[in-house]
């Protein structure tokens, strides 16, 4: 009988530091995404799911760790990459265009905008931009230069949302895709 108690007890751990974690992850994303990465702190983190703000320092480690666990479970552009190579310029020119026109549809990844060069986190960014958008990109272009050219490519991804930021949406045109098309063909031509 004691036996059968404690491996219950040893299964009901797990599963409620996974809840717990969960929560915390919960409570942060729903947080960064409403106030940005400054304004948030662990305690209030920790009061939202619920939690021990021990437990967020045991979990992730730091206030940036936690947002580094929020950001690795956001989307990302990897879904555009996938396909013909012939049509890739095509749909990163459609995609592109469809950011002119609408915020990011992540919280996380509008506070990602606002707050990517904060020093507690610009790390983090850089390696989510190389891991979610550079490297996956890069891996579908041949030659030896295909970083390169995925920079250039992800360089008119940022411009995009800087432009959109300053001046707010516009309902992209056809002649937009078109042009844009043109200019990730460029990005992504060997030379």
């Amino acid at each position: 009988m004691e036996a059968q108690m404690e491996a219950h007890v040893t299964e009901a751990r797990p599963r409620d530091r996974e809840a717990t974690r969960r929560r915390i992850l919960d409570a942060a994303r729903q947080l960064f995404g409403e106030h940005g990465y400054e304004q948030v702190t662990v305690r209030m983190i920790a009061s939202a799911a619920g939690a021990n703000i021990a437990l967020v320092g045991r979990y992730f480690g730091s206030k940036a760790g936690l947002f580094g666990a929020v950001l690795a479970g956001e989307p990302s552009v990897r879904r555009v990459f996938e396909g013909d190579p012939a049509t890739l310029p095509r749909r990163l020119a459609e995609y592109a265009a469809e950011r002119l026109h609408h915020d990011p549809e992540s919280p996380i990844l509008r506070t990602l905008e606002r707050s990517a060069n904060h020093p507690e986190i610009a790390e983090l960014v850089g390696e989510r931009l190389r891991s979610a958008v550079l490297n996956p990109l890069a891996a579908q272009l041949p030659g030896a230069d295909a970083y390169a050219r995925a920079r250039m490519a992800t360089a008119v991804f940022l411009g995009i949302g800087a432009m959109r930021r300053r001046l707010g949406p516009e309902p992209p045109t056809p002649a937009d895709v078109e042009r844009l098309t043109a200019v990730f063909e460029a990005c992504l031509a060997e030379y």
